[in-house]
């Protein structure tokens, strides 16, 4: 009878632990000025990616206050330097730490020059509603009120919350949470950079927790259909940027070399000089994807307004900037060449 008591008591005891674990959340590090180095702690010249993931994770001693902590460097890189082969390389791991080695969430360290572009492509690639949240910083590690602490610490408490579960991924920067298809770096120094575009920030943090405004409702994550856990490598897709009397050049150098795609940061209502205008046209009859953006901070390209898009099977990235429709048209393009399904990506998406 005493043994069973002891064996009722012990089960009752490990119950009561696995009721009461910590959260296990995985900091994937990639580099960026977060882990930076300056000459001096008043010094803007720095170099980014020089700390690794450990000295990251001591930084902030009160993170197993909030979670069961663990890192791994996937990287060391700053952000201008990142590409599709990190990006096939990051989602296939967080889709391995949430969904099968049973992470209750990820955070990733990441610079911010291209934050916006990784976040938005792991919230058409992860396949998970677990929360997956970017942190970065403006200031390096040794700077003076170095934000990158405060960056961390936050996101792995956003990481840790049943409110960020099933809303896509986030940013997670200056206290601030921001949605992956809307956050924009609207300042190249200022640590109040990102922003949330027309539809703002959806969330805050505040003492270790976190506290939503609204839910984005574009398809994301384990709604996405999007697949990249076969591919090495993603469709070639390029950029080209609209201005006054500009060259056909670019646009010629991207058709030539015979890239999948192109994405016209046009000016205003994504228009486009003239003269790239009619590479743009041949280009599409070629077989070459043509998607109209704009260069403007905000607002929608629409669809079918300035330029007769229907007549000339072009896609209008609708909410997304140049960058993210870049994204999206590559993702797009593993699964169809055909504009008007194109389309109804960029409006679900």
């Amino acid at each position: 009878m005493k043994r069973i008591i002891c064996l009722l008591a012990a089960a009752f005891l490990l119950t009561g632990i696995s009721l009461y674990a910590k959260p296990r959340i995985r900091i994937i590090a990639t580099g960026g000025t977060i882990a930076g180095v300056s000459t001096s702690p008043v010094s803007t010249a720095y170099s980014a990616g020089q700390v690794g993931i450990q000295s990251l994770i001591e930084a902030v001693p009160q993170l197993p206050l909030l979670a069961d902590i663990s890192g791994e460097q996937l990287v060391n890189i700053g952000s201008q330097d990142m590409n599709d082969a990190v990006w096939l390389k990051l989602a296939g791991r967080i889709n391995e730490l949430l969904n099968e080695e049973d992470y209750d969430g990820v955070v990733v360290t990441h610079g911010t020059d291209t934050m916006e572009e990784t976040a938005y492509f792991l919230n058409l690639t992860v396949k998970s509603d677990k929360p997956v949240i970017l942190a970065g910083s403006m200031r390096p590690s040794n700077a003076i009120s170095a934000d990158g602490p405060a960056n961390l610490y936050n996101a792995v408490a956003a990481a840790v919350s049943p409110a960020c579960r099933g809303v896509g991924v986030l940013c997670c920067m200056n206290n601030q949470l921001l949605d992956a298809k809307a956050v924009i770096k609207t300042h190249t120094i200022d640590c109040d950079t990102f922003e949330g575009g027309p539809s703002g920030i959806i969330g805050y943090i505040y003492n270790g927790e976190a506290h939503m405004l609204q839910t984005p409702n574009n398809r994301h994550t384990f709604r996405s259909v999007f697949d990249v856990s076969g591919l090495e490598k993603l469709p070639e897709v390029g950029i080209v940027y609209g201005y006054a009397n500009a060259s056909a050049l670019p646009i010629k150098a991207f058709a030539d070399a015979g890239f999948d795609g192109i994405v016209l940061a046009g000016v205003g209502d994504g228009n486009f000089y003239k003269d790239v205008f009619d590479v743009a046209v041949k280009a599409q009859e070629n077989g070459i994807q043509i998607v109209r953006s704009s260069r403007c901070p905000t607002g929608p390209t629409c669809l079918n307004s300035e330029v007769d898009d229907e007549k000339y099977h072009f896609v209008a990235s609708l909410d997304l900037n140049p960058q993210k429709a870049r994204i999206l048209l590559m993702l797009a393009l593993t699964r169809t060449h055909d504009w008007r399904e194109i389309q109804e990506y960029f409006k679900e998406y």
